[in-house]
């Protein structure tokens, strides 16, 4: 089990601790990502989407979420606006990593979010697609 703990940072600098808790500066964890590289592992796209979630990167949470999610629209002006929404009216203070299992085209996370609203416990399922993780969908418990 990895205890991972961040402050709320919606303008966040390169040199903070990434919000993901890996004790790494953003610029050297989930920022790679969000300026285009591939997550190697349905693992590091959690991580990485949560920090997303953090750091007000909607565009990520798009880009990374599979056709299949109940949440995916073609309408991404007024897709990015809910989750803009979301990440205003929230804060979020860790994230802890609870199973993660690895598949070669689906992998599964399960997580809790600690946030302003409260504690949020999901199983997200990812689907592996030309190369690429992808957030399918989540059961929250």
């Amino acid at each position: 089990m990895t205890l991972c703990y961040n402050k709320h940072m919606k303008k966040t600098s390169s040199n903070t601790p990434c919000p993901c808790g890996s004790n790494l500066k953003y610029k050297k964890c989930c920022l790679i990502y969000h300026k285009g590289a591939n997550p190697k592992t349905a693992l590091l796209l959690m991580k990485s989407r949560y920090c997303a979630f953090a750091v007000g990167d909607a565009h990520y949470i798009i880009k990374t979420t599979h056709e299949n999610n109940p949440d995916f629209s073609t309408d991404f002006k007024h897709w990015k606006e809910g989750i803009n929404s979301f990440i205003r009216a929230t804060e979020f203070l860790g994230l802890e990593i609870l199973d993660f299992i690895e598949g070669k085209e689906e992998s599964f996370v399960t997580f809790k979010a600690s946030l302003s609203s409260g504690d949020m416990t999901e199983k997200s399922r990812f689907y592996k697609v030309e190369g690429k993780w992808l957030y399918e969908s989540g059961e929250i418990f």
